[in-house]
């Protein structure tokens, strides 16, 4: 069976890889509408050959779409949410935290889109590279407490600042001034993530990290202290975990229990202390893991490192295996 779909956000960088994606895995899509910003009126983009018309949004537009991605940020799925007539996938942190909504990385909890027959969330780009290697470690030792450092590229604060990142490195090795948007300098340099400053000292991505692990993993218990780091790297982020488990274990078990986990990579070379990197991991589908220890300070605890393309696996591969694992389950009869 094929299906009208519509992907709200189409221009953006993760409007394009999942554009990108519906082609690669010959999704089944009957026709397709694109839409996005006014400024865009006028413009086409290619799928399967063909031109698209980039449309704006308005209203009765996706009411005749069996599935809607939205990709275009948390203020735009909220406001056109009650406008799409099928099954929606939001890549936007608009509904992660409602709990009639189910929060999905579909290697790890795809039971949960048996819950809701009209909408899916996809979770922090952040999160789910931690979460990627973990998820299995806690069903078999039970997590009790994390402390996370991320290092994330420009790609997860959207198309803009990864331009802004070639624009300035260019200047810097070129001795240009340069007039650039953020408060200092991003070139070879990092700072700590410019989301919006809590109460408490955190800001809303570190937040979100410990919400939506809670979530994910199905366990309210777990505590979680994260520290998130924007670095100088284009589009792949990378996490390293300091993780108290409830059980005890050996290395050997953890090696054991995640060489076939799928999505994930093994990455790890100690004889050349070579480890996974952003550069290994950009564009690639998988997230890589390695560098595991015992954490020689602290009972029953594990430190490791993950990296994974924040476009892929952290975005709109995990929103279009939404979509696929949505039409293999009970979901399917939102899309008809």
């Amino acid at each position: 069976m094929l299906y009208e779909v519509c992907l709200v956000g189409a221009t953006g960088a993760v409007g394009a890889e999942i554009l990108r994606l519906l082609e690669e895995r010959n999704f089944p899509v009957k026709t397709l509408r694109c839409f996005a910003s006014p400024k865009s009126l006028g413009k086409s983009i290619s799928f399967r050959g063909e031109k698209i018309p980039l449309e704006i949004l308005k209203k009765g537009c996706l009411s005749t779409s069996r599935l809607v991605f939205f990709c275009a940020g948390s203020s735009i799925s909220k406001e056109w949410i009650a406008e799409a007539g099928g099954y929606v996938v939001d890549s936007s942190s608009a509904f992660r935290s409602d709990p009639s909504v189910p929060l999905v990385i579909p290697e790890i909890n795809a039971h949960a889109l048996k819950n809701n027959p009209k909408i899916a969330a996809s979770p922090n780009c952040a999160a789910t590279i931690l979460l990627m290697p973990l998820f299995k470690l806690h069903r078999l030792f039970q997590v009790k407490r994390i402390v996370v450092s991320t290092y994330q590229a420009a790609s997860g604060a959207g198309a803009w600042l990864l331009q802004e990142l070639k624009n300035e490195t260019l200047a810097h090795l070129e001795h240009r001034p340069y007039p650039h948007l953020l408060p200092f300098p991003y070139a070879f340099n990092l700072y700590p993530h410019n989301s919006k400053l809590q109460e408490n000292g955190y800001v809303e991505e570190e937040i979100k990290m410990r919400d939506e692990t809670r979530k994910i993993l199905e366990d309210e218990a777990i505590q979680l202290s994260a520290t998130c780091v924007r670095v100088p790297v284009l589009r792949a982020h990378s996490v390293s975990a300091n993780v108290e488990f409830k059980k005890p274990f050996a290395l050997k078990m953890v090696y054991e229990a995640l060489e076939d986990v799928p999505g994930l990579k093994l990455f790890e070379d100690r004889a050349q202390n070579r480890f996974p990197t952003p550069f290994d991991a950009t564009g690639k589908d998988d997230v890589f893991c390695g560098r595991f220890r015992i954490d020689s300070s602290r009972p029953n605890t594990l430190e490791f490192w993950a990296v994974g393309d924040q476009l892929l696996k952290g975005a709109a591969l995990n929103a279009v295996q939404i979509a696929e694992t949505a039409l293999e389950t009970q979901n399917s009869e939102a899309l008809l």
